[in-house]
């Protein structure tokens, strides 16, 4: 019997994370208590539907100029659903991945593509640019990329003298810079050991001599200290900005001046440079965003979306920043933490919110009204419907689901959008043509 790449999100996936979910509107309590099975399925919609999907495996197409993706650290979708994908260009393994590139050629293979990739729905390539330019600094490290009302496009830069945004037109034309460029630190003798290894997504890079990194300062109303992700009210003229890397808070700048308007840290406290202890999911929650905060997304009813990566849960506050709820989101998993992006779904009610988690290598889709998790999907790997270090996530008008994956998985996959069903055991959790998931 010929099969096909569909995925009807399982309900097997939806009891064990359903069981280490859990919701509170209190800062001090009761989110890190594991949900029991019994509970966590009284928690679902009674008549649970799912949305479901098919890994689109051609997508995209291959690329002129021998070109190849970089660790990808951010996805977007314009009005014309057209994709763009931020990758970082120095993420590369010169000696096995760029030798059209080495100076003299090593061979045919390959050439790192430029900062900004434009995808059309058919996976075409249909526009690029980014990097270095006149007038502006590229970011030290790319995080993260946004589109606002009028196709301007946004770019975070989380690296550790990344001070600023920058906005450019739809094709690439240097706009604004939002936030004062700091000098950094004066360079310092270095150290007899290996720099330990970067979090979210700098694969492929190492360990580089450079200054020390600019430190936070979370009461700064002029520069960032390491955003990652932003997101827009266009009514109001506002840009939510996860700032992010080294600070740890949610500011609030105009859209216009770049000025910062407010900010805010966890629960809507004031944010602190302090140092803060390692993510137990034993402890007590933590009071203060963990590192990196790394996303501040915007739903149609007003309410702004945080993820927490390290502290595994996502939190949730009015405009003005105050606290509202929270969610926990694999609450065992450790180092890199399990929130890494969100998006919603592009109905009316915004009726789901997808979850890219990174360290586990899976999308999990969860209710956004009860915060009840619906289903999960993926899994660690190279093929079509797994993930390596899935970093971000985006959706078009029509409903499809984009990733894309840093370290070395460097790519960007489209699922599909096949409508709604209920959840069944039949489903499986990655999404490749053969019974019962990976052979």
């Amino acid at each position: 019997m010929k099969r096909r790449p569909t995925l009807l999100l399982q309900a097997a996936a939806c009891a064990a994370f359903g069981a280490l979910a859990a919701v509170s509107a209190s800062p001090q309590g009761a989110s890190k208590a594991p949900a029991t099975p019994k509970a966590a399925a009284a928690s679902r919609p009674s008549a649970a539907q799912a949305p479901r999907f098919e890994v689109a495996m051609l997508w995209p197409k291959p690329m002129p100029n021998h070109w190849i993706e970089g660790s990808s650290v951010g996805v977007a979708v314009d009005a014309q659903d057209h994709v763009f994908v931020l990758n970082i260009g120095d993420a590369f393994n010169a000696r096995t991945e760029i030798g059209a590139a080495a100076t003299p050629p090593t061979g045919e293979c390959c050439s790192p593509a430029p900062s900004v990739l434009e995808f059309d729905q058919q996976g075409e390539l249909v526009g690029h640019w980014g990097g270095p330019g006149s007038g502006y600094s590229w970011p030290q490290t790319p995080s993260g990329i946004a589109i606002d009302k009028q196709g301007n496009v946004w770019i975070a830069g989380s690296g550790p003298n990344d001070t600023q945004l920058l906005k450019f037109s739809h094709d690439g034309k240097f706009l604004m810079a939002a936030g004062k460029a700091v000098a950094p630190p004066p360079m310092q003798a270095p150290a007899p050991t290996a720099a330990p290894a970067g979090r979210g997504g700098r694969g492929g890079r190492g360990g580089r001599a450079g200054p020390p990194p600019t430190p936070p300062n979370n009461a700064s109303m002029e520069s960032f200290a390491g955003a990652t992700r932003i997101s827009f009210d266009a009514s109001a003229n506002e840009a939510y900005v996860a700032d992010g890397s080294r600070n740890r808070r949610i500011a609030v700048i105009d859209m216009n001046t770049g000025a910062i308007k407010r900010f805010w840290g966890a629960y809507g406290k004031t944010p602190s440079d302090a140092a803060t202890p390692a993510y137990s999911p034993d402890a007590p929650a933590s009071q203060q965003f963990g590192t990196a905060v790394m996303c501040a997304e915007l739903s149609s009813d007003g309410l702004v979306y945080v993820c927490d990566r390290a502290n595994d849960r996502i939190q949730l506050f009015k405009k003005d920043g105050s606290f509202v709820k929270e969610q926990t989101v694999m609450p065992k998993t450790l180092r890199e933490g399990s929130v890494w992006d969100i998006a919603f779904s592009r109905d009316a009610a915004q009726r789901f919110l997808y979850v890219a988690d990174g360290m586990n290598n899976q999308v999990h889709v969860f209710d956004r009204q009860s915060l009840a998790l619906v289903a999960s999907f993926g899994e660690g790997g190279r093929v079509p419907g797994e993930f390596f270090a899935l970093h971000s996530i985006a959706t078009d008008s029509k409903g499809n689901i984009y990733t894309t994956e840093t370290y070395e998985g460097k790519r960007v996959q489209k699922f599909t959008y096949k409508g709604l069903g209920p959840v069944s055991t039949a489903g499986r959790a990655v999404l490749w043509p053969t019974s019962g998931g990976k052979p």
